[in-house]
């Protein structure tokens, strides 16, 4: 049975907002999650992308932190009461802004901190005083150890993503950043993968937690449609644009695992036509926001990027995602076919399958609890010129023409030959043409071991003569010896 927004102990300003967002009834993990953190308890929630999950704790918070509302411009009226901790840049810049839509008819401030962007701005901010920090771990130490935020009066903490939040890669900073906050606090921990092993590790950071689980664990969203074919590596590009050819699809996320492979294929699809853009880690954070922008508005068709894109970005009405790599990580498998699909739009997944992905096969089987059918695609060689053929004439030719004329000459037989002149044959040198023969001397020392030999010397061997050395000037001959008269 579906619930509304209207249901829920909210104030009517944060009513007011959600209902201005087109929202009316709340998602499972909304209906859940909300009654449980405006009680107070700590939760970990477990929930398929897409699905609402930050609306499922900011709704909730924003509403228990009205009670210190005030319209006070003094910063220290103003101290960060609940911190959102993120694992990438987008998301955290995502995240920020729906915090803002949520609370833009309360008094509560609230701001974003992220790496790869000046922090004179964002100092300027935390100054003027928040209540709601959303920020990336990085980012957020850096502004720590300048001393440009206070943690001692957070009440409580969110870790989206927190399957990656927890990760090693990210447990260091996450631990040191814990170590600044108050013993006393709510934590929420929100993720659509849980492995066991992270499970076990969040329950050290939680007190009593409610565990929330709308869906199974690690699973996929019932509306996306999965397609896993087998393509060898160097088919992979084509079959990516016979796919979205047949399909008649307008926009979609590819996916690759390396940064390098990432900028090779945006480069390769926009040479061939394709409107493309490329987000990875290398790019600068203005570059990778404004080809997110660019998406968004239609202005770019595919996004090529890694898995830096894979989580929490929440762009509406994505047609497709293309695993043009399969991920080495298999809870990543998850994240990345939830760009499409979502609030419960159809959508596309397409893996390519090659030969050396027979263990990420089993892993992502493994992960999801089922068998993967690898399907047989009928692909259609490109029929544009391939590169340049140089038949003496510096033309493109295409593949079925050399192909086509290799025909006909072998059709022809020695009537194509005799009819084209040979080229004259390049004059031989009658040395080379002769055996080995060996020198009369064969005893004799190379003339090089001859001439480093020392000389004889017919003084002491104690006695060093003096070295000759180069001169620019002329030597004057020395003078005749004068003869004594007897």
């Amino acid at each position: 049975m579906t619930q509304s927004f209207s249901e829920l102990a909210l104030s009517p300003a944060l009513l007011k907002a959600v209902a201005e967002m087109g929202y009316e009834n709340m998602t499972p993990i909304q209906a859940q999650a909300i009654p449980v953190v405006l009680q107070g308890r700590d939760v970990m929630g477990a929930a398929q992308t897409g699905t609402g999950k930050t609306a499922a704790f900011t709704l909730p918070l924003l509403q228990r932190m009205l009670k210190h509302e005030n319209a006070s411009t003094s910063p220290a009226r103003h101290p960060v009461r609940a911190l959102v901790l993120l694992p990438t840049r987008e998301l955290a810049d995502q995240v920020a802004d729906q915090v803002k839509l949520y609370g833009k008819y309360t008094q509560l401030r609230s701001t974003v901190v992220f790496g790869g962007m000046d922090m004179k701005p964002q100092t300027a901010e935390l100054k003027k005083g928040v209540e709601v920090l959303v920020a990336t771990p990085g980012r957020l130490l850096d502004h720590i150890e300048a001393k440009n935020c206070v943690l001692n009066q957070v009440e409580y903490v969110v870790l989206d993503e927190a399957d990656r939040m927890l990760d090693i890669g990210f447990l260091p900073d996450l631990q040191r950043i814990l170590s600044f906050l108050p013993k006393q606090r709510t934590t929420l921990l929100f993720s659509a993968t849980f492995s066991p092993e992270i499970k076990r590790l969040a329950n050290s950071y939680l007190q009593d937690p409610v565990t929330i689980e709308v869906a199974r664990s690690n699973a996929t969203a019932s509306t996306v449609e999965q397609h896993f074919y087998r393509v060898e590596d160097d088919d992979k590009r084509g079959v990516l644009k016979q796919v979205l050819r047949e399909r008649g699809l307008k926009q979609a996320f590819v996916f690759v695992n390396s940064k390098l492979g990432c900028a090779r294929l945006a480069r390769s699809l926009e040479r061939e036509g394709l409107n493309t853009a490329a987000l990875h880690g290398d790019k600068s954070q203005d570059e990778r926001l404004k080809a997110l922008d660019a998406f968004k508005t239609g202005a770019v068709d595919l996004l090529v990027c890694t898995d830096v894109a894979a989580r929490g970005l929440d762009i509406k009405d994505v047609p497709a995602v293309f695993n043009f790599d399969i991920p080495f990580n298999a809870e990543d498998y998850v994240h990345r076919i939830g760009r499409t699909g979502r609030a419960g739009a159809s959508g596309l997944a397409v893996s390519f399958v090659s030969g050396r992905d027979a263990r990420l096969m089993a892993d992502l089987e493994k992960l999801l609890g089922k068998k993967l059918e690898l399907e047989a695609l009928e692909f259609e060689a490109d029929r544009r010129p391939a590169g340049r053929f140089n038949d003496g004439q510096r033309a493109w030719q295409r593949d079925e023409d050399r192909r086509e004329g290799g025909s006909r000459r072998e059709r022809s037989g020695g009537e194509a030959r005799a009819a084209q002149p040979r080229p004259p044959r390049a004059p031989s040198d009658p040395l080379f043409d002769k055996p080995y023969e060996p020198s009369a001397a064969g005893d004799a020392p190379p003339a090089w071991e001859v001439a480093q030999r020392p000389a004889t010397r017919s003084a002491s061997p104690n006695i060093k003569t003096r070295r000759k050395v180069p001169a620019l000037f002329k030597s004057v001959p020395a003078p005749a010896p004068v003869q004594e008269e007897g």
